[in-house]
């Protein structure tokens, strides 16, 4: 019997993403562009191979939780990013009010 291997994100501070990889390989990231106060969240990408899993949503997912931990906001233009925001309500504190409407949230 052989167990999956378990993704793991890493943030990648150099190139501005969070990374899901699946044992040595990249599968995908969530790029964001650093603003004042906030992470503009511009592209999510998983390898075709990797489809279907679930991962891009996992990357988000990781991503928008250190977003939160490090006090920061954020602007889903990805929308990617968008998509996992409406069927996570709960992310959406992140966003500043003021934009919200901005990103039909």
């Amino acid at each position: 019997m052989t167990s999956e291997i378990q993704p793991e994100v890493r943030h990648n501070t150099e190139q501005t993403r969070f990374e899901i990889w699946v044992g040595d390989e990249m599968a995908g990231f969530t790029e964001y562009r650093p603003r004042p106060d906030l992470r503009a969240f511009v592209h999510t990408e998983i390898q075709d191979k990797f489809g279907g899993r679930g991962l891009a949503m996992r990357v988000i997912r990781e991503a928008l939780d250190t977003t939160k931990a490090d006090g920061l906001g954020l602007l889903p233009y990805c929308p990617a990013v968008r998509k996992f925001l409406t069927k996570n309500p709960e992310y959406v504190e992140l966003v500043p009010v003021e934009r919200r409407s901005e990103f039909e949230l």
